[in-house]
């Protein structure tokens, strides 16, 4: 029998945990008024759990369906590492399979994209990346082929950044990302593995080396469902000036 006030918040919320442990990820857990009734506690105690655990990402409340369990969240963080960096930093084994990696010539926006002459060979590579060998994301890579002229598919298993450090001396130090909501088309919906109504990230990147060159543009759809998006706020040098004068 769950007891008095804090205690009772406490004890829902263990017991929802183990409920949570229990169950396969996607798997529907009984009705508030179901569980309130076998644990013997107040609904809106119960209901306060549920919804600090939907705030945690670990249940899901559908319209009209129920409550479901989920998969925590990964954080993304917006900054210029690859994904093989970010996966390993969180204990996550990072994969990738390479789905198109060919050579043409820059059409008008690859040119304005790259910042080089249309016509300009470039290289264009499609990866599905993988944690702990599930889908989270398909990233599409522009970059002038002149920076990476022996470039193969076996290059590409590892982390890209590194690569370009490495083999090809190109040295990053800066980058933009765009990041805007959106819904997967049908063949990066079947890669993922996700229903097309499953929201996901759009992120686009402009990479530039110490050179200041263009060396990529990537365009990169994440699941919804696994991240969550993670960016650093720092004050403008005028706002840190006036904090301190």
């Amino acid at each position: 029998m769950l007891t008095g006030g804090a205690d009772k918040a406490a004890e829902a919320r263990a017991r929802l945990l183990d409920l949570i442990d229990s169950l396969p990820t996607g798997e529907r857990i009984p009705a508030e008024r179901e569980l309130a009734a076998r644990w013997s506690v107040a609904r809106m105690t119960l209901r306060k759990a549920i919804d600090r655990l939907v705030l945690d990402g670990l249940l899901e409340r559908r319209q009209r369906q129920g409550t479901y369990t989920c998969r925590p969240r990964v954080p993304r963080h917006l900054t210029i590492a690859s994904f093989t960096e970010e996966m390993t930093r969180r204990g996550v084994r990072a994969s990738n399979k390479t789905l198109d990696l060919r050579r043409m010539r820059a059409t008008v926006q690859m040119a304005r994209q790259l910042r080089v002459p249309e016509g300009d060979p470039v290289t264009r590579f499609i990866r599905l990346r993988l944690g702990d060998d599930e889908p989270l994301a398909v990233e599409t890579n522009l970059v002038p082929a002149r920076l990476f002229p022996d470039l193969a598919e076996a290059d590409l298993e590892g982390s890209w950044y590194a690569l370009m450090a490495e083999r090809y001396g190109i040295d990053i130090i800066s980058g933009t990302a765009q990041v805007e909501p959106a819904l997967p088309d049908q063949r990066t919906a079947e890669l993922l593995c996700i229903p097309t109504t499953q929201p996901c990230f759009r992120i686009q990147t402009l990479v530039r080396d110490r050179r200041g060159r263009v060396v990529e543009y990537g365009e990169s759809v994440y699941r919804g469902d696994y991240y969550t998006i993670t960016v650093e706020l720092l004050p403008t040098a005028g706002a840190a000036r006036d904090r301190l004068s």
